[in-house]
C-alpha cells in the first residue's frame, strides 16, 4: 500500500503492477477528496483554459501524481521520483518556465480523484492508459508510448502460440497479473481458466514451474522480468484486439479539464521531443524501444463528447 499522500518515506517501488482499463476504485475516493479542494472544480464534462500554467511559473514548482509502478513512475532506493514519465516531466517543465518537479505518490486508483477533487498535485505523471472512462474525468496529453502486450513461455514455446485467440482455442492455462488490463482481453477471448497473480515475477515462476502454459504483460515489463531468467522466454510483441478493434495500451498525462492551457503547452513540447527523437533517449533507460513510440493522438484515443470543447 501506498503511504498517505506527499509522504515519500518508504514508497519504494514493487514489481509494476499493470493498471485495468476502468477508471476502478479510485472513484469511492471522491468524497473524502472533494472536501480538500482548494480551488474550483470546472463542471462536469467541461472544458475550460486555466490559469494554472502561469501559476506553476510563479511558484517555479509542479507537483507530479505518481503511483509506484515500475517503469512507469516510482520512487526509487534513494527517494528519487524516476521512470518514463517523471523523466519526461524534468524535461519538459523547466522548458514550460517551471523548474522544480515534485512527486506525490499514491495509490493507482486514487491518482484521478487526487488530480481532479483533492487537487494534491497539478498533473498525473505516471504513464496512465488513455481510454474513454477516464477521459470523461480529465483532460490527457497525446501519449507517450504506446504498448504492445506479450506473453512468458516455456523455452522453445511448445504450444505455438502467439495471441490470445490462440490460448483460448487451445484452452491453454493462462496467468496475468492484478488489476492488469490482459485480464479483460483474455475475458474477451473467453480464455476461462485463468490465475491471477501479483505481478509478472510471479508469473515468470509459474510459467517455469509449469503451473501455468503461458503469462500475459505488457512488451516493457515482460523484456524486463526474462532478461536473464532461464527456461522461459518472451514471445514477439503484438497489438490485443478486442472485438474487432484494437485495444490500444498508450499512456499519458492526465490534466484536470479546468486547465487546457497547460495541457496544450505540455503537447506542444511533447511533440518537439517526439520530432527530435529525444523522447526515445529519455524513455530508452526505463526499457522503451522504438516500438513502443506512437503517432497517436488523444483524439482518436478520447473522442470528444458530445457538445464538449475539444
Amino acid at each position: 500500500m501506498a503511504p498517505p499522500l506527499g509522504n515519500n518515506e518508504g514508497f519504494i517501488a514493487r514489481p509494476v503492477r499493470r493498471r485495468s482499463l476502468l477508471y476502478g476504485a479510485g472513484a469511492a475516493a471522491l468524497g473524502v477528496f472533494g472536501a480538500a479542494a482548494c480551488t474550483r472544480v470546472p463542471e462536469e464534462g467541461k472544458v475550460e483554459g486555466g490559469d494554472l500554467l502561469d501559476r506553476l511559473r510563479d511558484a517555479g514548482e509542479v507537483k507530479i501524481g505518481v503511483a509506484g509502478e515500475v517503469p512507469f513512475g516510482y520512487i526509487d532506493e534513494n527517494g528519487e521520483v524516476t521512470g518514463e514519465a517523471p523523466a519526461i516531466a524534468k524535461v519538459i517543465f523547466p522548458r514550460l518556465g517551471v523548474p522544480k518537479v515534485k512527486a506525490v505518490p499514491t495509490q493507482f486508483s486514487a491518482l484521478i480523484p487526487g488530480l481532479t477533487q483533492a487537487q494534491q498535485f497539478d498533473v498525473v505523471s505516471a504513464g496512465m492508459y488513455i481510454n474513454p472512462d477516464r477521459c470523461e474525468q480529465v483532460l490527457f496529453s497525446d501519449p507517450d508510448y504506446l504498448m504492445p502486450d506479450s506473453f512468458i513461455v516455456r523455452k522453445g514455446n511448445p504450444h505455438g502460440i502467439k495471441t490470445y485467440e490462440e490460448v483460448a482455442k487451445k484452452k491453454l492455462k493462462f496467468a496475468t497479473g492484478t488489476a492488469y488490463a490482459e485480464i479483460d482481453y483474455a475475458k474477451a477471448y473467453g480464455i476461462k481458466d485463468m490465475l491471477i497473480l501479483p505481478d509478472q515475477v510471479a508469473g515468470l515462476d509459474a510459467v517455469r514451474q509449469g503451473r501455468v502454459d503461458a503469462f500475459a504483460g505488457t512488451a516493457v515489463t515482460v523484456r524486463r522480468v526474462i532478461k536473464g531468467a532461464k527456461g522461459v522466454e518472451g514471445l514477439p510483441p503484438f497489438q490485443p484486439i478486442v472485438d474487432g478493434k484494437p485495444a490500444y495500451g498508450a499512456g499519458g498525462f492526465a490534466f484536470r479539464k479546468s486547465e487546457k492551457n497547460l495541457r496544450d503547452a505540455f503537447n506542444k513540447e511533447l511533440h518537439k521531443l517526439k520530432d527530435s527523437g529525444e523522447l526515445l533517449r529519455i524513455m530508452a533507460p526505463f526499457g522503451f524501444t522504438k516500438k513502443e513510440m506512437t503517432d497517436l493522438t488523444v483524439e482518436k484515443l478520447c473522442p470528444p463528447a458530445k457538445g464538449a470543447a475539444s
